[in-house]
Parts: structure tokens; sequence; C-alpha cells
């Protein structure tokens, strides 16, 4: 199956509820009415869209009545005011000195280390070295699963035992990284009681630490979003951003029960960009995130 078709029937449920929704408001030509509008903004909000996010497209369209009775299509208008909130396409970009560190969070369970492990069969493929340093002291598995990943790919590990400083791991990693001119350090971290003070001191403790290291980084701070929870993965969103600023998202588990329509919240409200979509199990399923392919993909 090709990407876009994985895509396709990633969103599968999101376009089931969502622009069969759509299809049925604006059927056999209907006009935008107020009456239609409040349809269109409660199917919006129960397809994951959120409350602020569904308000701001129906006023948009709402101010936008003329344009659209002359074209005829709700519907188009609806895709490319979706398209235009998504903006343009914002990749996770290797840049500066070496080593470019990725500092990976987000709750347990959400698919962060897979996704570490496939960021640096990525990079290993693209030529870059790669370190991995397992952060997740908490839990001996995530050691264990990321050294796996370092085996899979080729990448080099740094890890202490179970119960271990993450920081101190995170230190190292860098450190190591530098002295062997590593291209590219990621970093993984415990995810568990994202609600919890103390997880969010710990995470900021690892940041804190990685930039004694090494002052610009880390480059990147990739929140790991598990896309089945809607509107609990903004509240996530939004409690790692205060903590940590997230300079991007990498929203997993883009399955046929995913709830595509969070990404647009997450944009909307929070303004953090999603860099990476995984809609799969193999290594090359962790692809860009292009928001014009994810709207075709939605609306196809």
């Amino acid at each position: 199956m090709g990407i876009f078709n994985k895509l396709k029937k990633g969103l599968e449920k999101t376009r089931t509820a969502l622009v069969g929704g759509i299809d049925v408001i604006f059927s056999g030509g209907k006009p935008l009415t107020e009456e239609s509008l409040e349809e269109l903004e409660e199917l919006l909000i129960t397809s994951d869209i959120g409350v602020k996010t569904a308000s701001g497209i129906v006023q948009s369209l709402n101010e936008k009545k003329g344009e659209i009775k002359k074209a005829g299509s709700p519907r188009e208008f609806l895709k490319t005011e979706m398209t235009n909130l998504l903006g343009r396409p914002e990749p996770l970009v290797v840049f500066g000195d070496k080593p470019f560190v990725i500092l990976t969070i987000g709750v347990n369970g959400a698919g962060k280390t897979t996704t570490i492990g496939k960021l640096a069969s990525r990079f290993m493929q693209e030529g870059r070295s790669v370190m991995l340093a397992a952060g997740d002291t908490f839990r001996a598995a995530a050691i264990e699963q990321l050294e796996i990943w370092a085996q899979r790919s080729g990448a080099q590990l740094i890890k202490q035992q179970a119960g271990g400083d993450p920081a101190a791991v995170a230190f190292d990693a860098v450190e190591a990284a530098k002295k062997r001119g590593v291209d590219v350090v990621i970093v993984d971290t415990a995810g568990r009681l994202h609600t919890k003070t103390p997880l969010m001191e710990e995470l900021k403790k690892v940041h804190r630490v990685i930039q004694k290291a090494m002052p610009d980084a880390p480059q990147e701070t990739l929140l790991v979003v598990d896309a089945t929870n809607g509107q609990n993965a903004l509240r996530q969103a939004e409690l790692f951003n205060q903590a940590i600023a997230v300079t991007g998202i990498a929203l997993t588990k883009l399955d046929g029960t995913a709830k595509g329509g969070i990404v647009f919240t997450i944009k909307r409200e929070l303004g953090i960009p999603i860099k990476l979509i995984g809609i799969g199990e193999a290594v090359d399923d962790l692809r860009d995130f292009d928001p014009k392919d994810f709207i075709d993909a939605l609306f196809g």
C-alpha cells in the first residue's frame, strides 16, 4: 500500500464522521445558512477539532458567504480553509553544529521509543551518525527497547542501570557525541503521570543539563502524541509545552481509529507545528507531515 493510501486509511474514522457529515449538511446544493453553519460547528467539535478552532472556521466561512455562494461549493471552501489553518509544511530538519540534539517527550504508551527508533533508522539511512540516550531510566523495559532499536538501526547507545539519573544519561550522551563527532543525539525521557509535577520538574532538569553540555541544545523538543487520544492529546500538549517549550509534534498511531481532527486544534490553539506522523508499523511509516497531503487524504 502506498504512503498516501496508508494515510487515507489512517484517517478513515475521521473522514467518515467529518467529511461524511459535511456532505450531508450541504447535500443537494444546500446554501450556507445560520442553521447549516451551526450544524457544521457542532460536527467539527464532535470530530475533535475543538470549540475555539471550530468556531474560528465557521466564522471565516460566514464572512465569505458571498464568495461561497458564487462558487457553489461550501465543501471546497472548507477544504481550503482547513488547509490554510495547518499552514505550510515544517519538517524536522537537522541544522547547526554537531550534535543536533532531539529531546523526545510524551506520556507512556504514545509510541515515543518506537518513534525514536524509526527516526534513528531514518537518519542512519541518510548517512548521518546517531546516538540514542536511554533517559527513561524509570522503566527497564524502555532501556531494553531502545537498545534493540539501536542494534537494529546501527545507532550508538548511552544508558545507565534502571533507576539512574535521567539528566546524567542525557549529559553523558551529548558529551560523548561531541567527542565522537556524532551528527544526531536523540534523548528518550520518562512519560508516566504527565499531570504530576515531579515528572515535569525532571524534564526541566534534563533540558537544563543538556544546555550545560551544549548551550544551543536541544535544537528540537519533540512531543510524541497518540492520535487516538483526541482532546486528551491537546491537554498533554498544553502541559508539556508549559513545562518545556515544545518545538514540534510527532503524531503517532494514525490508524483507522485515529482522531485526526486534533491536528487542527493543536496547530491553531498552541501554534506547535506537526512535524511527523506515524501511519503504520514499518520503519519508513514515520513520515514528514504535509498539510496538503493530510487534507487531500481526509477529503479524498
